[in-house]
């Protein structure tokens, strides 16, 4: 109720322990409950608050102004029962019941979800049966379908519930213009009783909420959907219909057509039928709860009161004024959208398939369609939506449906009948079609982009250099940079087909040597969200542009033909020549800043700088270094390093973030400690992390290298005839872990168990030094509730589904080597999500930490006696605030571990030992994966001994650390598959390993 309802303004004046006070749940403590999630976290500390009337603390889920009734109290129950009796004495068919998982508390769960809440149900079932025939009862159960499908019981609870999980799906999936969300929620929705139905709906008075997503998931949903941070809450976004799909009405139209297509009876939200606009200024949900806009009349038509007596103002946004967006209005035209929802009404409810069949998606190979067929008695709905924005070609296996004709259902056209050939249908850019099956007698190939030209391209500009970008000659420049970006080492999307380049800004950079500009980049995609570059750029004139095309000819851009000189010089990447990366360490040492029209570059450093740069009358010579991919680094004369992040993106880089942390607040020193950063601020929205800088670490390599190196010699060793077999490890890896190493492998691997030993202290102390500071939000360790651990294993599950799809699909086309055991990875599927559920049945206690995220042995340099950690920016192609996620330690020991494994496949591929090759030899290989993983392991979890975030049972340990395997080996088979199939044997005996160990 609200804190100024009679009821508790009677119970906090009463004495404790009285009938009056025991209508709320109060308590002399706020520690009681301590694992109920807190839900608008935007608004609340806790979930309970002190009241000073009655000098005790009161319950409340939601606002501190709502204070829960204590539903323990039969009192309680008895007076909900009456309130639902005047409203269904007063006529009404039916009521929402809201929130109803969170009716009962007890202590050591997490409030939700409780036995004794599907008791009262049925109790208040029984009531409305008993005494109101064909009433209903909907549930608001914001849960998982497996959690939500409760509330049905055995048809003796709600008649409804609402369908959360699907509803952001929805969205996730025309914006990413993949099926996968959808069909993924759908496989795990449970049957329900008969007598049940599931409410589907786009939106409703709340936010749209995100809380039935995955970490991951909700990120892609704030970036897709929420331009203006504003319109963020809690956890959701408080849009309505319209303005979240930017007014598109083919978006529109399609979404309410999945909306009443998909199993389930469709809910539509006052003013959607009218694409209302909202007002996210006015606070909490309120913007999305304005006057239903009937006319063009005095407050839309909707009461005849002093404007400024209204509860809420009407829209007046000139996209959605109440003026042009009415009802009466729309009614008049006949191809409006409020006329175009009457007639999809009218169509669904002659068609039952649609509120009472059965669903059978089909999957064609073509993800960006969803396909299904809708079934009920003797008709039959053939379902086609096309989620992205642009025309697509689907072929369809319709062999059940063999003689039958679709006919489409909006105009009765006929389509030819269903033959032996798969069906091939072309669909309009978001675009959807029902077909009625009845009796009767590939996608585009991404562009390849090479070279525009054997030679350069030229461009002609009037005045200096420079006025290529920002003149007339600018949108030719961004055309060339289509074929230029493309080709770049350090481009990310090489395996989408690039639509446009544009340059977004462009900031002078003062260089050492001559004039530069930054320019950030954005390439947009034929699909997908677009992706942020930086280019520096400079000038070379004709005596100059010889020496650059030969030192550094991949950093050519194009040929400018100033109108100042008479011969060309060249457009050229910056980041070659050493004068570019010299300036950028000039602004972050001097803490310069450099503004432009939109945004301003600013320097800063740590208090390392002057220590690790060392006396500033010696001048650092600039190097850069081949080495890098997915970024560039430049090498100060063994002093500092320069890292420069190509992709951009909003937010601080977990690089800098993890880099401070580690340097300016632990003491943990093996790492390349940060001196500084150069970030790019605008007005709106968070910095940009452009660069970094760091100490430079003298080292021998890196760890994969010297690996590489042992093995050699290790399995060289090995090749001798009388050398035997190894001996098995016993048990799994956890048990094995426990136990010292035989005596055979400290002899024959030598020198690298002891390497093993301390990569993995060194790797706990990473992890007790990310966790050391719990007053710090960003690395604080966490509990992980059980609405967190869901949401891993939505994450897990996801990921493996993927996979297995993609090798399905790919499977004919694998090295013969690798076909048998990709065709038995595929066999155990259902022991996969076996293996992935277990994660899910038992409660994890560890906390969840920073963790490095992208770990293996490229991830450590090698100093010839120690290791040294590096590259804390994560996985380059998951956003930052994936990246930036709290995650289970032990993800990173499984990276190191499968890292492992990857290196005695690539000793045994080796040229060297390629001829040499026996299934004894490879014995020998996996007995040094299994002690080296051994020893690592044990090392690791000494040194972190009893931390928060280590299991400290036996059986949670492996059963985390198999579920991280896997989950790795899950996210190797994709990339391989992606990327280089001829490896693609390698995550496959992973994930066969991690189903069947020992």
């Amino acid at each position: 109720t609200s804190d100024q309802h009679p009821w508790f303004q009677r119970a906090r004046r009463a004495r404790a322990g009285s009938a009056a006070r025991e209508f709320y749940v109060w308590s002399d403590t706020n520690q009681r409950y301590t694992d109920a999630r807190i839900i608008f976290k935007d608004f609340e500390v806790s979930n309970w608050t002190w009241d000073h009337v009655a000098g005790a603390y009161y319950w409340h889920r939601f606002y501190s102004h709502q204070p829960d009734l204590n539903f323990d109290n039969p009192k309680v129950k008895e007076w909900m029962l009456k309130a639902l009796d005047f409203w269904l004495d007063a006529g009404v068919d039916g009521v929402r019941l809201d929130a109803i998982p969170y009716l009962f508390e007890r202590e050591g769960t997490n409030c939700e979800n409780l036995p004794e809440t599907h008791q009262f149900l049925k109790e208040m079932r029984r009531h409305v049966d008993a005494n109101y025939p064909n009433r209903m009862l909907l549930a608001e159960a914001n849960q998982w379908p497996e959690d939500a499908v409760a509330y049905f019981g055995e048809g003796d609870e709600t008649h409804m519930s609402f369908h959360f999980p699907l509803m952001p799906r929805l969205f996730m999936s025309i914006r990413m213009e993949d099926r996968f969300p959808i069909v993924d929620i759908l496989a795990q929705t449970p049957p329900l009783p008969d007598t049940s139905q599931w409410a589907l709906f786009l939106r409703n008075h709340d936010e749209l909420t995100l809380e039935m997503v995955t970490d991951e998931e909700r990120d892609y949903m704030y970036r897709a959907y929420t331009q203006d941070r504003m319109a963020r809450l809690n956890l959701g976004i408080r849009r309505r219909l319209a303005p979240l799909l930017g007014n598109d009405r083919r978006r529109i139209e399609l979404m309410n057509g999945l909306l009443f297509s998909l199993p389930g009876t469709p809910v539509l939200y006052y003013g959607d039928e009218i694409g209302m606009g909202d007002n996210i200024f006015l606070g909490d949900r309120n913007g999305v709860r304005t006057p239903m806009q009937w006319s063009a009349d005095r407050n839309a038509g909707f009461s005849r009161a002093n404007r400024q007596r209204l509860y809420l103002p009407v829209v007046t946004d000139p996209e959605y004024h109440y003026e042009s967006v009415n009802v009466e209005a729309q009614a008049q035209n006949q191809h409006s959208l409020f006329s175009w929802m009457k007639r999809l009404i009218a169509l669904r409810k002659r068609h039952r398939a649609f509120g009472r069949g059965t669903l059978e998606l089909l999957r064609p190979e073509n993800r960006k369609v969803l396909a299904f067929v809708r079934r009920y008695e003797s008709e039959q709905i053939l379902c086609v939506a096309n989620l992205s924005r642009f025309l697509q070609v689907v072929e369809l296996d319709l062999s059940k449906w063999k003689g039958m004709v679709p006919i489409e259902l909006f105009g009765a056209t006929e389509l030819p009948v269903v033959g032996d050939a798969p069906y091939f249908l072309t669909l309009g850019p978001h675009s959807f079609y029902w077909f009625s099956m009845q009796p009767r007698a590939a996608a585009a190939v991404p562009a390849d982009w090479g070279l525009a030209a054997a030679v350069l391209p030229e461009i002609r500009v009037a005045g200096s250099w420079d006025s290529v970008l920002f003149g007339s000659a600018k949108e030719r420049l961004e055309a060339i940079l289509v074929p230029y970006i493309a080709q770049r080492r350090w481009f990310a999307g090489k395996a989408r087909r690039m639509k446009s380049v544009s340059i977004a800004d462009a900031i002078e950079v003062p260089s050492t040597d001559r004039s530069a500009y930054l320019l950030a980049i954005v390439v947009s995609y034929a699909e997908g969200d677009p992706e942020t570059y930086q280019l520096p750029v400079t000038y070379a004139n004709a005596a100059e542009a010889p020496q650059i095309l030969e030192r550094w000819p991949h950093a050519a851009v194009t040929w400018l033909r100033t109108s100042a000189e008479e011969q060309r010089g060249i457009l050229y990447d910056a980041l070659g020549p050493p004068g570019f990366a010299e300036g950028l360490l000039s602004i972050i040492a001097k803490r310069r800043r450099a503004a432009s029209s939109t945004g301003m570059l600013v320097g800063s450093t740590t208090r390392a700088f002057a220590r690790l740069r060392g006396p500033e009358t010696i001048r650092l010579e600039a190097a850069l270094s081949v080495a890098e991919q997915s970024n560039n680094s430049v090498v100060f004369g063994e002093r500092l390093i320069l890292k420069v992040f190509r992709r951009l993106e909003e937010g601080v880089n977990p690089e800098l973030e993890v880099g401070r942390f580690l340097t300016e607040k632990t003491n943990f020193s093996q790492i390349a400690p940060l001196a500084g950063s150069l970030e790019y601020r605008r007005d709106r929205g968070e910095p940009v992390s452009l660069a970094v800088v760091q100490g430079y670490v003298p080292n021998q390599g890196d760890a994969w290298q010297y690996t590489l190196t042992t093995l050699a010699h290790y399995l060289k060793a090995m090749e001798v005839p009388a050398t035997g077999t190894p001996p098995v490890l016993p048990g799994n890896l956890v048990q094995a872990s426990s136990l010292d190493l035989p005596e055979v492998a400290t002899r024959t691997i030598g020198g690298y168990i002891d390497s093993a030993r301390l990569l993995g202290r060194r790797t706990a102390e990473l992890h007790l030094a990310l966790a050391s500071d719990p007053d710090d939000p960003a690395f604080a360790a966490e509990r992980i509730s059980p609405q967190d651990q869901r949401s891993i294993y939505q994450s897990l599950n996801g990921l493996a589904m993927r996979s297995l799809e993609l090798l399905r699909s790919q499977l004919n086309r694998l090295p013969e080597d690798a076909k048998d055991e990709g065709r038995r990875v595929l066999e155990l599927e259902a022991r996969i999500a076996q293996a992935l559920r277990a994660f899910l049945a038992r409660r994890v206690t560890t906390t969840r930490i920073r963790v490095h995220g992208d770990y293996h042995l490229g991830q450590v340099l090698y100093t010839g006696h120690d290791f040294v950690i590096i590259d804390f920016e994560g996985e380059p192609s998951r956003s930052l605030y994936e990246r930036r996620l709290k995650r289970l330690a032990l993800r990173d020991v499984a990276g190191m571990l499968r890292s492992f494994s990857y290196a005695s496949h690539t000793a045994l591929r080796s040229e060297q030992l390629q001829a040499s090759t026996s299934p004894r030899l490879e014995s020998w290989a996996r007995f040094w994966v299994d002690s080296v993983s051994a020893a690592f392991l044990r090392s690791y979890l000494t040194t972190a001994g009893t931390a928060s975030f280590v299991p400290q049972t036996t059986e949670d340990l492996d059963l985390q650390l198999s579920t991280m395997l896997l989950e790795k080996a899950l996210y190797e088979l994709r990339y391989e598959l992606n990327s280089r199939p001829e490896w693609v044997r390698i995550p496959l005996r992973g994930i066969l390993e991690a189903v069947n160990p020992g």
